[in-house]
Parts: structure tokens; C-alpha cells; sequence
């Protein structure tokens, strides 16, 4: 009788522990843009401005990311048809979901979108001048249809965890959110306990999409967002921080070379492009084809004279970490090159396993997300 009671009461302590981090609706959330979201349910029919923050909601609608989608933007389609072709495979109803087709800048076309009786939009906080100049955001507000900004590319490390916490509030999935956000917090802690003290800090040149049009241009970079901010937030220089004047833009190889960087890096992926030269990471590469585009990227006029690459201090890895739920893996990719002698036991594609296997059900196919370019 006593055992019972006992598996009773836990019972119900359970219950209550997990209905701490329920969401009470209605629910006024502020977004990354510093606004006043309120819902007055729980959002059932999603339209995802950026479709690679499915991944996103992978973390918190663990058995289908996609149960609440109604329309999307199929970026990851573009930028990484490996990973969407395993998600495709694990839930084939994916493919029936609208591909709204607007652009990575925000445009979107409001017929769709209406169509779809959507209760919520999730959108980047990039693509809010887009949504503003096209009528989106005013139309959506006519409709009664709440807009919810996210951020993953502004400010990366702060504003990820913190994105996955929003959707978590909004979505009435606070105690999922919760567990991955303690868990990046952990991994992030235990870089910066490792570098917060190395002096001189490393400089370091990112190249992102490197060889996407072709082998011939050279050299596009990240400032204080994307990259450059993953870069900063492990404590190293970034050298496109102090060369741009806007967030983004293209620094001659003369000038990098000039620089003497401590590192240069360079972001790759499986782009459905013909002239994608780049490194192809991501599911379904092998070392031996990372090796391969890497000694083709040395053969760049010019490249060769890079003091990182004569130093055997040339690395890349995968693109879309720069703007992606689970950069803490970038971060780490990014620690383990920058700071060889720190982070020699890390291993950042373990990471990614257990982000895959612990809060997700996302396929964990095999690849290459990160490696050293072979030394000369």
C-alpha cells in the first residue's frame, strides 16, 4: 500500500515538474527584434521564412519537425541537398509542404502564404527590411497573423540559444528547449574557460563560401556577424572585422596575404551550383574528396603564398554552421583549428552526434563537417 503510494505521489510530482515549463496561453513573447509577440494559442499551422530553421524545430517538435509547417522557404534544399534528401527520406510528407520559393532576403509571395491559414510566421531577423519594403509584415499584421524574429546570423552564439528558447515559449515546448540550451551553455563555457587567457589572440582570416562561383574569386568574408562573429566569440581576431565596412563584402587575396594570419579558414558545402568549386562538407563526402578540393583551393593564383597554408595552418568546414541552431558545433570546429594546442581532445563531430541522438531525431548520416587541409 506504502509503494503505491509512493509511485503515486511521484507520479504526480512528475506531472507537476513538467508542467512548470508548459506555456499558458494566451502568451506575449518578446521576439529578436525587440518586439511584443502575443498568441493567443498554441500555434498549430507554421510558415518558416528561412527553411533551414527546420532544424530549429527539430529540437523541439522531436518526432516531426515538419507536423506543423504549412509553407516554407526549402533553403536547405539549396544550400545542403544531402542533409535535405536524409530529412526528406525520414519524413517523406515534407515533400508535400508548399515551397513558397521566396529569397533568403525576405520576399514572399502573400497569396501563398494567405492560403495556408497559417496562426504564425517564423522569420530571420535578416530578412526583416525585405518583409517590410515588400508589404509582408503590414499585411500579416491586417490578417491578424502574428510574425515571430528569430536570429541565428546577427549574433550567433547569443541569440541562438535564445531563439530556441522563444520557440520553445511560443510553441509550448519549454522544457525541450531548455534541455538543448543547457547543453550548448556547457559546451561554450568550457571554450571560453580554455582561451579567455591566451595572449597574444590569434588572427584569423575567413573566407565564407570559398569557391562557390568558381576557383578565380577571392576573397568574400563575414565582419562582426556570420562567421566573424563565431570567430570573435572564441576569443581570436577576426581580420574582416577590421577590413569591411558593412557586414559582408570581399578582401583581395593581396591584402590577406599582406596580413599574415595566424589561421585561414574557409566554409564549404554541396551547393547545387556548376561552378561550385568549394569543399564539399556535409553528408555523404569522404575525406579523400575534402582532401582533393582543399589541394585544388592551394592552386589559386596566389594562394600559395598565404603564410597560414605554408604553415599547415589551413582549415575549412561546414557552411551553413554560420547560421544554424547548432553553431556550437562550428564554435567548437572553430576552437579546435584556431587553438590546436588547447582543444587537441576535442572532438566537435562528436558533438554533433550527440545533438543529433539526445535532441533530435534527425538522421546522423556520415561526412565530413570539418578537417585541416592536408600540409604540403
Amino acid at each position: 500500500m506504502q509503494r503505491a503510494f509512493n509511485l503515486a505521489t511521484l507520479a504526480s510530482l512528475l506531472a507537476l515538474s513538467s508542467s512548470v515549463l508548459a506555456t499558458t496561453y494566451p502568451v506575449t513573447l518578446t521576439d529578436s527584434d525587440g518586439q511584443k509577440v502575443t498568441l493567443k494559442q498554441e500555434p498549430k499551422r507554421l510558415v518558416v521564412q528561412d527553411g533551414r530553421d527546420i532544424l530549429s524545430l527539430a529540437l523541439l517538435d522531436r518526432e516531426n519537425p515538419f507536423q506543423r509547417v504549412v509553407a516554407w522557404n526549402n533553403l536547405l534544399k539549396k544550400s545542403d541537398g544531402a542533409t535535405w534528401e536524409m530529412m526528406d527520406k525520414k519524413w517523406p510528407e515534407s515533400k508535400k509542404i508548399i515551397d513558397m520559393g521566396f529569397s533568403d532576403k525576405g520576399e514572399v509571395n502573400l497569396e501563398s502564404v494567405i492560403a495556408q491559414r497559417p496562426d504564425l510566421m517564423v522569420a530571420q531577423l535578416r530578412s526583416k527590411p525585405s518583409l517590410t519594403q515588400t508589404g509582408v509584415l503590414d499585411k500579416m499584421k491586417q490578417l491578424g497573423i502574428p510574425v515571430l524574429f528569430i536570429d541565428t546570423f546577427q549574433k550567433p552564439v547569443e541569440d541562438a540559444p535564445k531563439s530556441i528558447t522563444l520557440l520553445g515559449e511560443a510553441l509550448n515546448r519549454e522544457t525541450e528547449a531548455k534541455e538543448y540550451t543547457d547543453f550548448y551553455q556547457q559546451h561554450y563555457q568550457a571554450i571560453l574557460n580554455k582561451v579567455r587567457d591566451v595572449e597574444p589572440k590569434p588572427r584569423v582570416f575567413f573566407e565564407a563560401k570559398a569557391g562557390l562561383g568558381g576557383l578565380e574569386s577571392c576573397c568574400f568574408t563575414h565582419a562582426h556577424v556570420g562567421w566573424g562573429a563565431l570567430v570573435e566569440a572564441v576569443g581570436a581576431k577576426n581580420i574582416g572585422s577590421d577590413l569591411l565596412p558593412g557586414a559582408t563584402g570581399d578582401v583581395s587575396l593581396e591584402k590577406v596575404i599582406a596580413l599574415k594570419p595566424d589561421a585561414y579558414i574557409v566554409s564549404g558545402s554541396q551547393w547545387a551550383s556548376k561552378n561550385n568549386s568549394a569543399v564539399p562538407f556535409g553528408y555523404g563526402v569522404t575525406q579523400k574528396q575534402v582532401d582533393a578540393a582543399f589541394e585544388k583551393m592551394k592552386q589559386r593564383p596566389g594562394f600559395a603564398q598565404l603564410q597560414p597554408v605554408k604553415e599547415g595552418r589551413f582549415y575549412g568546414l561546414y557552411h551553413n554552421f554560420y547560421n544554424h541552431p547548432y553553431n556550437i558545433v562550428g564554435l567548437e570546429y572553430l576552437a579546435k583549428f584556431i587553438y590546436p594546442q588547447q582543444f587537441s581532445d576535442l572532438d566537435p563531430a562528436n558533438t554533433w552526434h550527440e545533438i543529433l541522438t539526445r535532441f533530435t531525431a534527425v538522421p546522423e548520416g556520415k561526412g565530413v563537417l570539418g578537417s585541416q587541409a592536408p600540409k604540403n
